[in-house]
């Protein structure tokens, strides 16, 4: 019965591998809408900030390191470093340091964070070939549509089996980014596409380690690799996503096939793209929302007794670390994201610094947080209930964060966003050039130019 059921699964599927690679391959430059285009520019922007701000974090030195000694030929750039690497490093270690602080880009229908993959590996390779900034969103857009796209098919069933989503399609929409920037056809982005889905990457058991940035970062070299490898001649199936013993139904048990080319060419993924205020786990935000307006309602950490989260299941699935040792684990703890709310109002990357995770006072009013599950809660909202000394009780429930879809950061807010994290990198000036040139991205004759201002000045 099993394998008739397979079978059957199978004549259902449409091929879609050749209908995506047809889709990246023939779609017109900037065929959308302007509300897209500009989505394109803030997934960009966004990227980028996350990127240069994470440059000199232990994970990038470490990872640098480990590519140098293969003595790569400088092709492109490494972005907040002077170093300059080959394009596949280059894709590998600006993936890794866009999400090191968990503050990148969210698709929230999947919760895959796209740019990481694609745009690391579609800035490699425009770097390298020169390309325009026309060239560079086209295939940002294309790439994500195409990730998104394979993400929509299989979560949340893919997500559960344990398989770290934006690893595991960042590889064909950065396959499909570069196949677009080489100007590959039907036939050889298929191929660049069918390469990709033998490498999906991304295991779930590694976040609160440095290997869960790694997975966009090798995403990214993967897919670029797939699509050079194509450019060649390289083969693969042509049923590579759909066939039985396909990507689709080896990593996932669900395959809504239509998922992945309803409204193709009209509905852009990157729209439903959204956009993180607090450095961590998204799944967090409702909470920390919550616990700034508790603070701006004038509650004190010193006189709280107690606070009582409810969220959905998958908050504590996710991030449920009562005593993060240190950043990164930080970052997966809502116990933490709460605190961090309370006593500064915020929670950028400098309240998941390792030295603020174990700060006594943090410490001790993350141990006054208990947390209950209620799936009645959806998984975007949160109820924070806090019980003060003198017996008062404070409720905030968050229906939808900042920064989601409802309640999107605004331009501003994003390029504040960005100088926060790299102007200690690049500095006020280098900065604020850089802003302007990823806000005028789609005008720049080349973005070799917009590379070069992504690092430090000598001197």
């Amino acid at each position: 019965m099993a394998r008739n059921t397979q079978v059957a699964a199978d004549h259902a599927a449409p091929p879609i591998t050749q209908i995506l690679a047809g889709f990246v391959a023939t779609h017109p430059s900037r065929g959308w809408s302007n509300a897209v285009e500009h989505e394109a520019q803030r997934t960009f922007l966004n990227w980028a900030g996350c990127a240069v701000g994470a440059a000199t974090h232990e994970a990038m030195r470490a990872a640098l390191a480990a590519v140098q000694v293969l003595q790569p030929t400088a092709q492109a750039s490494v972005l907040g470093r002077r170093e300059q690497v080959d394009i596949a490093s280059a894709a590998l270690l600006n993936g890794i340091s866009s999400h090191t602080f968990d503050f990148d880009d969210t698709h929230l229908l999947t919760i895959i964070h796209p740019a990481g993959p694609v745009a690391s590996a579609a800035l490699a390779l425009a770097e390298h070939l020169d390309a325009s900034g026309r060239a560079l969103i086209d295939a940002l857009v294309l790439g994500i549509d195409v990730s998104c796209r394979i993400g929509n098919l299989m979560y949340p069933e893919h997500y559960d089996r344990g398989w770290h989503i934006t690893g595991s399609t960042g590889s064909l929409g950065a396959a499909a980014a570069c196949a677009r920037l080489l100007g590959l056809d039907t036939h050889a982005t298929a191929m660049a596409l069918g390469i990709a889905a033998s490498q999906p990457v991304g295991l779930r058991e590694q976040f609160g380690t440095m290997t869960k940035p790694f997975h966009p970062g090798a995403a990214a070299r993967a897919g670029l690799t797939s699509a050079l490898l194509a450019q060649h001649g390289f083969t693969a199936s042509t049923r590579a996503l759909e066939a039985p013993r396909g990507y689709a139904q080896t990593v996932s048990t669900k395959c809504a096939w239509h998922e992945a080319t309803d409204e193709l060419g009209e509905r852009f993924e990157i729209s439903f793209n959204t956009y993180k205020p607090f450095a961590c786990g998204i799944v967090i935000h409702p909470v920390i929302d919550a616990s700034v307006q508790l603070r701006e309602q004038g509650v004190r950490a010193e006189d709280i007794q107690r606070i009582e989260l409810r969220v959905h299941s998958l908050v504590l699935e996710l991030t449920g670390k009562q005593e993060p040792a240190n950043g990164l684990e930080a970052k997966f703890s809502v116990y933490h994201g709460c605190a961090a709310g309370l006593i500064f109002g915020r929670a950028g990357e400098p309240q998941f610094a390792d030295e603020i995770v174990t700060r006594d006072d943090v410490v001790a009013l993350r141990r006054k947080v208990t947390a209950t599950v209620d799936d009645s809660i959806d998984e975007a909202a949160a109820h924070v209930s806090a019980t003060l000394a003198d017996g008062r009780r404070v409720q905030v429930v968050v229906e939808h964060a900042i920064g989601s879809l409802k309640r999107p950061m605004s331009d501003a807010a994003l390029e504040a966003k960005f100088s926060d994290q790299a102007e200690p990198v690049l500095g006020a000036d280098r900065t604020a050039q850089l802003i302007a040139a990823c806000r005028g991205i789609a005008d720049l004759p080349s973005v070799r130019a917009l590379a070069a201002l992504a690092r430090p000045a000598a001197g």
